[in-house]
């Protein structure tokens, strides 16, 4: 059984990146998170660090004198400007473009990919896993923005996604038909069901998506 991590690791589980779990700290740090059992090491270049199930348990719990709640910070478009990687859900201010961004991005969904390995108790990886069965917004725009759909922007169209009442499942909308049917390509090869529905009063053609389950 894990020893429990001590506050400066607990500090750099804390500040993991929120959709994939990776991590950020020194190379003697991320060893130790790995001995314990709260991180591995990627096979793949550039190697980065990411939660293991066990370590994003850790995150999650609540620390010492409280925290937020996981659904108050899914509530809205989260800022860009933290520092920590985050899928563009469509109507953020714009944030980092160009090939940095790419990499974050491509870097973040290598990582969802292993973590579905890590977690899917057959180890599939074009199946969605848990985590973004209880992350699905974020976890939609993520599978989008790293097959390269625009997400949208105060000033330009782009795609968006939205929770909806089913518990399941997202709407995404996008700027028109072609568009609209490249994102339901998309979600569906990333693992999910994909529909194009309208909505009633106003017409806007949309997708409900949620996580295929076989």
């Amino acid at each position: 059984m894990s020893r429990p991590p001590t506050a400066a690791q607990r500090r750099v589980i804390d500040a993991a990146d929120p959709v994939t779990g990776r991590l950020k700290g020194t190379r003697a740090q991320l060893a130790a998170l790995v001995k314990q059992g709260f991180a591995f090491r990627h096979p793949r270049p550039p190697h980065d660090h990411f939660l293991t199930p066990a370590g994003h348990r850790i995150r999650e719990s609540a620390p010492e004198g409280g925290g937020t709640a996981p659904e108050a910070a899914e509530a809205a478009p989260p800022a860009a400007d933290d520092g920590v990687f985050v899928a563009r859900v469509g109507g953020e201010e714009t944030g980092p473009a160009g090939p940095g961004r790419l990499r974050e991005v491509r870097g973040a969904w290598q990582g969802l990919l292993e973590l579905r390995r890590m977690t899917n108790p057959d180890g599939a990886t074009d199946r969605p896993c848990g985590w973004e069965r209880t992350h699905l917004v974020r976890a939609a725009a993520l599978a989008l923005e790293a097959a390269g759909h625009r997400p949208a922007a105060p000033d330009t169209d782009g795609y968006r996604v939205r929770a909806t009442p089913q518990p399941d499942a997202v709407a995404v909308y996008a700027p028109d038909a072609g568009a609209l049917r490249a994102a339901a390509d998309t979600l569906e090869r990333a693992g999910w069901q994909a529909g194009e529905y309208t909505e009633p009063r106003t017409r806007a053609r949309y997708l409900l998506a949620s996580p295929r389950r076989v």
